[in-house]
């Protein structure tokens, strides 16, 4: 790998970082731009790039991943948990959620139960994927339900 493409990656990472520290907040393009040191235009294409899917897609992923913690593990009603984790719409969330996991925030809290197993496997097992979303939520669904493939 070349020296700037590994300073590359560096910058991106330190962007995604800010990102991870910083998912409840309202982000926007520019100052994560800012933080990887290019252009608006070359952040959103490097990152995908590097990353798979769009800092905005990697952003509501973060966000999805910490409700479904929040829905899991507090009684918190869906709306706080909406505004805890940085939407700004019960709407967009409720659709966002949807979209990646294949069900809705309520059913999938209806769903949940807490399994005495470590956290590595329930973070791999419930991560959402940028890829196959709702299918791989659809296997979570299955398998807390005990239903066969």
């Amino acid at each position: 790998m070349s020296r700037s493409v590994e300073e590359s990656n560096r910058r991106l990472l330190r962007a995604r970082d800010a990102m991870d520290r910083n998912y409840a907040r309202p982000l926007d393009i520019e100052s994560l731009a800012r933080v990887a040191h290019v252009s608006e235009a070359h952040f959103i294409r490097s990152f995908r790039a590097t990353f798979g899917e769009t800092p905005h897609r990697y952003l509501q992923r973060r966000r999805v991943e910490r409700s479904m913690f929040l829905l899991r593990e507090t009684s918190r009603n869906v709306t706080e948990v909406c505004f805890d984790v940085g939407f700004t719409s019960l709407g967009t969330f409720s659709r966002t959620f949807r979209d990646i996991l294949g069900v809705t925030p309520s059913a999938y809290r209806n769903s949940a139960e807490v399994r005495a197993v470590p956290t590595c496997f329930t973070m791999a097992w419930t991560r959402p994927s940028s890829f196959g979303e709702a299918g791989s939520a659809e296997r979570l669904l299955r398998w807390r339900l005990n239903v066969p493939d």
